[in-house]
């Protein structure tokens, strides 16, 4: 997955079909075109070489 950043925007681009498959799943979470759209919010900490998973709860 390929991750842009600049400035407040973040753009993820898939880079094989299974990450597509998976960031279309996570986009379906996240946006709903009749309510309310979702967030995302990190828990936890994310250290290169130490914790190299960076976490993230949806919330309404």
């Amino acid at each position: 997955m390929k991750i842009t950043i600049d400035k407040s925007l973040v753009e993820l681009k898939p880079e094989n079909p299974q990450e597509a498959k998976e960031l279309d799943a996570l986009w379906k979470k996240i946006i709903d075109c009749v309510k309310s759209n979702k967030k995302l919010v990190p828990i936890g900490e994310y250290l290169p070489g130490q914790k190299e998973i960076a976490r993230f709860n949806i919330e309404d």
